[in-house]
């Protein structure tokens, strides 16, 4: 009898592993392949929210703002009291000329760190 060898398939990339390429293509300028590699992060793992914002950022650069907009939206449900996925969304709004939503929209996001500063123990002041 030959012993069997076990043929062990590669395993898929993890979404760090999508979401770094997505960031090298962007910063090769290619937003569009940028934007592909972000949605496979996703897709591997919807809770690796980097990857969200690495979609946002790939779509507004390759001028697909409405998209970035319903993406950036869909992060602040994922993520409600995420201060950064509200200026993600802001970002968005004001790109696509939509100012006073983004302009609520960054207010959220300046109450949400007003809130984590509430939270934070006081740090010791440097004066005598």
């Amino acid at each position: 009898m030959t012993p069997k060898t076990q043929v062990t398939q590669p395993s898929a990339p993890t979404a760090e592993v999508l979401s770094q390429r997505g960031l090298d293509l962007l910063a090769a300028g290619s937003a569009a392949q940028a934007a592909q590699a972000f949605r496979a992060a996703i897709a591997a793992d919807p809770a690796y929210y980097e990857a969200h914002h690495g979609l946002i950022r790939a779509l507004r650069d390759a001028g697909r703002l409405e998209q970035s907009i319903a993406v950036a939206l869909a992060l602040v449900a994922l993520t409600p009291h995420d201060a950064l996925a509200h200026t993600a969304l802001s970002i968005c709004l004001q790109q696509a000329g939509h100012v006073p939503q983004a302009e609520a929209a960054a207010a959220r996001a300046r109450v949400l760190e007003w809130k984590i500063q509430l939270q934070s123990p006081p740090q010791e002041s440097s004066l005598p």
